[in-house]
């Protein structure tokens, strides 16, 4: 599940990264073929950044996961305490019956009816443990990616790119124009002194 995790943090940033992209650039008038401006001959300045290793270097990122993982730990053990529980009345049921240890068999019916209402507990807590860790990796994504946002628009203000990629988009790209690490350290900078 860990690398689900970070498939969708990965794949909710590139499209955060082509959103960013799309809607806040600068908004000159730029001729489609040519690359030129306004009738001159000023070139477009592109960088692009590494979504993933961003990713396991962005502190908020980190932190936000971790504590993703303790909860779905929790979770976890929730769900399997309460599974080995059921599986233990379950055999110790099942046990009783092939031995005739019922007095009635209106007592082993309602044991049954007790069982069947534990199992379908659990399927109901597996279910609600599922959805809600679903939505906190959503909240956790949409969270990572808003603060990604927000920084490249401040840092794009001051650099003015006409265009920030993210790297898994390209299929080339020279290292000249990989921001990741001075980004990475911005976006670092920008969660430290917010957590302070």
């Amino acid at each position: 599940m860990k690398n689900s995790t970070v498939v969708n943090i990965v794949l909710s940033l590139a499209v955060a990264g082509l959103y960013i992209i799309y809607f806040s650039g600068n908004h000159k008038e730029k001729s489609t073929s040519s690359g030129k401006t306004n009738g001159t001959n000023n070139q477009l300045t592109v960088a692009y950044v590494k979504m993933d290793s961003m990713l396991f270097t962005y502190e908020l990122a980190k932190k936000l996961n971790s504590d993703f993982a303790e909860k779905k730990e929790t979770f976890r053990k929730e769900y399997t305490d309460k599974r080995m529980r059921f599986e233990k009345d379950a055999a110790a049921f099942q046990e009783k019956v092939q031995r005739g240890g019922f007095l009635t068999e209106e007592r082993a019916k309602q044991e049954q009816e007790r069982l069947v209402g534990l199992q379908q507990e659990i399927q109901k807590l597996d279910y609600e443990l599922t959805q809600k860790l679903s939505e906190m990796q959503g909240q956790i994504n949409q969270q990572i990616v808003d603060s990604i946002s927000s920084y490249l628009k401040s840092y794009n203000a001051i650099k003015k790119y006409d265009f920030i990629l993210n790297s898994q988009s390209m299929l080339e790209g020279s290292t000249q124009f990989n921001i990741t690490k001075e980004v990475t350290q911005g976006l670092n900078d920008s969660y430290r002194s917010k957590a302070k």
